[in-house]
């Protein structure tokens, strides 16, 4: 099949009809698996169209997320890239800006393979004790073939403990989100209880009510995301916190797992710092 022949074939693909993204996801897994090379360009644009702009059902778009996860999704950057942070002036006139998307697997997998997981320097003297202790390291516990679907390039990194978030945040010269913070960027001066105001709704959010299982490719609901840009805010993972209450972390709760309960702007959760769940990822922000 040449390109232009494939790109007629999206054309009348991505109306939004299942069967059509079925038919897409089809050509997809063909191009993953080594056949016809020089159409991944087209097949790519085509797998962002569909994300981006909600096209077919949440349990359509969750498979076409992780193909264009597996293929390379144009939408990632990385902390270094400008179009990675999102500019968010706080209520006290304060400017920070927050990472766009909640930290992918594919992004903190590049620094695991590039030696930030083994630099001490990353570490605090906490998390460092921490990680040379007896607890296996992120990158062994996602090697398995039977959590393959929770380590797709694209959907946020789950499993990480508040350790290994903050030597991610300190690698990049930057932090995690206050309690404070987070629930400004969420909330805005509108003072929204969800990123899209309210109510909540029916398939605004990546929660347990959707019952698609497992997190997805970041951006997947356009709704959960603020009128700026900052997406995830409700649901898909919940999101480590920089803060401490004793020896405990703080956490927003929204995620795959959790009803739609946990996704309000001002829930708040508190667990040990060594604490891992298929759940449980974090996002960046730095001080402009």
């Amino acid at each position: 099949m040449s390109a232009s022949a494939l790109q007629n074939q999206l054309d009348q693909l991505t109306r939004g009809d299942t069967r059509q993204l079925q038919a897409l996801a089809i050509i997809a897994q063909s191009v993953l698996d080594g056949d016809e090379p020089d159409l991944r360009p087209v097949l790519v644009e085509a797998l962002a169209s569909v994300v981006s702009q909600a096209t077919g059902t949440p349990a359509d778009r969750l498979e076409i997320g992780a193909m264009l996860g597996r293929l390379g999704d144009p939408r990632l950057h990385v902390p270094a890239d400008p179009d990675y942070w999102i500019p968010v002036a706080l209520e006290d006139g304060h400017d920070i800006a927050v990472g766009r998307h909640l930290v992918t697997t594919a992004e903190y997998q590049a620094w695991v393979d590039a030696g930030g997981y083994a630099d001490d320097a990353n570490w605090s003297s906490d998390g460092l004790a921490w990680r040379d202790g007896d607890d296996p390291s992120w990158a062994e516990l996602a090697a398995p073939a039977d959590v393959e679907h929770l380590v797709v390039p694209n959907q946020p990194v789950v499993g990480v403990t508040w350790y290994e978030a903050m030597a991610y945040a300190r690698a990049m010269n930057t932090r995690l989100l206050t309690v404070a913070e987070r629930r400004w960027v969420a909330r805005g001066a509108a003072k929204r209880p969800y990123p899209w105001g309210a109510p909540f709704g029916d398939g605004n959010a990546n929660t347990r009510e959707e019952a698609l299982g497992r997190p997805c490719a970041v951006g997947l609901y356009p709704s959960d995301r603020t009128p700026e840009g900052v997406t995830d805010l409700a649901g898909n993972v919940a999101e480590w916190l920089g803060e401490s209450s004793g020896e405990r972390r703080m956490l927003h709760p929204g995620s795959w797992v959790r009803p739609s309960m946990a996704s309000w702007a001002k829930a708040l959760e508190f667990f040990d710092p060594d604490t891992r769940s298929a759940d449980l990822g974090f996002r960046l922000v730095r001080d402009n």
